[in-house]
C-alpha cells in the first residue's frame, strides 16, 4: 500500500536505506542477537549516510527533509530482523535528539546533536526511573544548583543504549519540593565524574540492544547544559513523547506487516493433512483480519505523522495510534508464531525473535493503560 504523502524524493530514500539495511545489517542479527548487542560503528555508518538525521534542519547536520523521511527510516529498519538494533537507532534519531533540536542552543546543537545526526556520539534518553516510568512528576533524580553548575544525584532505569551512550538527554527535579513543575532537562555527557553505568539489564526480547541502569552521585555539569527553561521540563517531556510514541507505531506496523507476509509465505509451503496451511479456511480469516487490522493501524498512524508533520495538535492521533499499534501488533506477532506450529517455537525462525521484540510495544513509550487514560482526559470522560 502506498500512500500520496511519500513523494518520488521519499521513495528513492527508501531504496537507499533499504539496501544499506539488507545489504550491512540484516545477515547480523542471529551473531548480534546472541552478543546482546551490536558494534557502535553502525552508529557511525547509518550517520554518515544520512539516515539518523534526514528529518532535521541542514544547519544542525539534518538532511533537510520532513517527517516523513523518518517513518521511511522507521519502516525499513525492521528488514534488518533484529527490534533490538530497530530501537536503539530510533532513540538515537527521533527520541533523544529532536528536543535538543527544538530548544537547544547553537553551542548546545554543536556539543550534542550535530555529532549524534553523525552518528559520532551516541546519544540515550534519561527519563524512567525504578518509581516512575510514565509518571515524570514522580522522578527523583535532582540537580541543585552550585554556582555555575548542576550538581547530579538519581539513578535511572530501563535506559536504551545505556552502557555506551557518549551523553544522555535527562529529565532532572530542579526543584524537588513541587510535581510536574519542577522537572528541568539536562543534558549529561556520560564521562563526568560520579557517573556509572549499573546492570546490563537482561530483558525478554530486543537482545541486541543494551538497556541499563545509571547512577549519578555528586555529578557536576555547567548549567549552560540546561535544555531550555528550568523547571518547564515536564512540558517538553510530555510533547516529545509524541514524537516517540508516533515513530514507535510506525515501526510497530511495518515490522509486523513484515512478519505477516513472511508467515503466509511460509503457510502456503507448510503442508498439514495433504494441503498447504493457507489452504485451510481457518488460518485465511485470521491472515485477512490481521491484513485488515495493519491497514488501519497504518492509516491510523499516518493521520497523526500528517498532523505532527504539520505541527497540528495531534496528542489524542498519537495517543490513539499508539494504543491501537500496541493491541494489533502484539496479536499479530501471536498469530503468526501459531501459525508456524513448533517451529515457531524454536529460535533459528525469525517469528520467534519477532514474538518476543513485539512484546515491548504496549509498555515502551507509555503502557497502554497510560494510553487509555490519557484518552479518558482528552475526552472529557
Amino acid at each position: 500500500m502506498t500512500d500520496p504523502h511519500f513523494t518520488e524524493e521519499h521513495e528513492v530514500f527508501r531504496k537507499q536505506v533499504r539496501a544499506f539495511v539488507e545489504r550491512e545489517l540484516a545477515p547480523h542479527a542471529e551473531e548480534w542477537e546472541r552478543a546482546q548487542i551490536f558494534p557502535a560503528e553502525v552508529f557511525r555508518k547509518m550517520g554518515s549516510l544520512g539516515f539518523l538525521g534526514p528529518h532535521f534542519p541542514e544547519s544542525v547536520g539534518g538532511g533537510g527533509g520532513d517527517w516523513w523521511h523518518a517513518c521511511v527510516v522507521a519502516e525499513e529498519l525492521p528488514r534488518s530482523r533484529s527490534g533490538g538494533l530497530t530501537m536503539a537507532m530510533l532513540v538515537q534519531s527521533c527520541m533523544a535528539t529532536p528536543v535538543i533540536a527544538d530548544l537547544g542552543t547553537p553551542e548546545q546543537h554543536a556539543e550534542f546533536l550535530t555529532p549524534a545526526l553523525r552518528g559520532e556520539r551516541i546519544a540515550a534518553l534519561g527519563i524512567s526511573e525504578p518509581g516512575a516510568g510514565s509518571d515524570v512528576a514522580g522522578i527523583r533524580t535532582t540537580a541543585r544548583r552550585v554556582g555555575d553548575d548542576f550538581v547530579i544525584n538519581g539513578q535511572k532505569t530501563f535506559i536504551t543504549n545505556g552502557t555506551r551512550a557518549d551523553f544522555v538527554t535527562l529529565a532532572v527535579k530542579t526543584n524537588p519540593e513541587i510535581g510536574y513543575g519542577g522537572v528541568s532537562l539536562v543534558l549529561f555527557p556520560t564521562d563526568v565524574k560520579g557517573f556509572h553505568v549499573g546492570r546490563k539489564l537482561a530483558k525478554i526480547g530486543n537482545h541486541a540492544s543494551d538497556t541499563a541502569e545509571l547512577f549519578f552521585e555528586d555529578c557536576r555539569v555547567p548549567a549552560r547544559y540546561l535544555l531550555g527553561q528550568e523547571n518547564q521540563g515536564f512540558y517538553y517531556v510530555m510533547r516529545n513523547f509524541q514524537g516517540e510514541r508516533l515513530i514507535a507505531s510506525v515501526s510497530g506496523v511495518a515490522g509486523s506487516q513484515l512478519n505477516l507476509d513472511k508467515t503466509i509465505e511460509y503457510c502456503r509451503e507448510r503442508q498439514a493433512f495433504g494441503r498447504p496451511i493457507v489452504g485451510f479456511q481457518v488460518w485465511r480469516h485470521r491472515f485477512v483480519q490481521l491484513m485488515t487490522e495493519l491497514e488501519a493501524a497504518r492509516r491510523l498512524t499516518y493521520h497523526a505523522v500528517d498532523l505532527y508533520d504539520r505541527k497540528v495538535e495531534c496528542t489524542r492521533e498519537v495517543t490513539m495510534a499508539k494504543l491501537f499499534v500496541g493491541d494489533v501488533v502484539t496479536r499479530c506477532a501471536d498469530e503468526c508464531l501459531q501459525a508456524h506450529g513448533g517451529w515457531g517455537y524454536l529460535e533459528e525462525y525469525d517469528v520467534a525473535r519477532a514474538w518476543r521484540d513485539t512484546r515491548l510495544f504496549t509498555i515502551g513509550g507509555g503502557t497502554s493503560e497510560i494510553m487509555r487514560e490519557i484518552l479518558t482526559k482528552l475526552s472529557g470522560l
